[in-house]
């Protein structure tokens, strides 16, 4: 990869496994499955997302921009495959699955060597049109920042009753 954009992304998307994998591994069960209700997902249900969408999501669009252009819409992304996915698996080996995948996918990236005008190539993405090739990485990214941060207020908010009156103090709580 070159230019500053791309680097920039990297430096994130390297520590995202390994800060999942200081957030969650060995942890007992019940932080790892905790949600904020129902429909919502559990730090076990986000990590099996993430793999979802390294196998299908980020770097395979990244390839069909470079290949096709917006000639080739990109596949619709299955919000809860990692339901099916992941079932029976421990989170130390989503964390594990999750690691090698991010790393083979960067691994691929930084070797397609991409440079500051291929950023502005365009792909079709089936709800939201045209988006860039920048774009999609920025996102991937950004995505991994969101997640990080759905992870901490999940669990955070398992103790909002135990905080008691500490939680109007607590942002992460409301």
């Amino acid at each position: 990869m070159s230019g500053p954009f791309l680097e920039e992304c990297f430096a994130v998307l390297t520590r995202t496994p390994a800060t999942f994998d200081a957030m969650l591994r060995g942890l007992p069960e019940q932080w790892t499955t905790a949600t904020e209700g129902p429909g919502t997902w559990s730090p076990y249900a986000i990590i099996g997302h993430l793999i979802h969408a390294e196998k299908t999501d980020w770097l395979p669009r990244v390839i069909l921009i470079l290949e096709s252009g917006p000639d080739h819409p990109f596949e619709s992304f299955d919000r809860d495959a990692q339901f099916r996915d992941s079932k029976g698996k421990s989170i130390s080996s989503l964390l594990d699955e999750f690691a090698e995948r991010r790393s083979d996918n960067l691994v691929q990236l930084r070797a397609l060597n991409l440079q500051p005008a291929q950023l502005e190539l365009v792909g079709t993405h089936p709800a939201l049109g045209r988006v860039t090739l920048r774009q999609l990485v920025a996102t991937w990214t950004a995505h991994d920042l969101a997640h990080i941060l759905q992870v901490s207020r999940v669990m955070a908010k398992r103790y909002k009753e135990e905080v008691g009156p500490w939680a109007e103090y607590l942002s992460v709580m409301r």
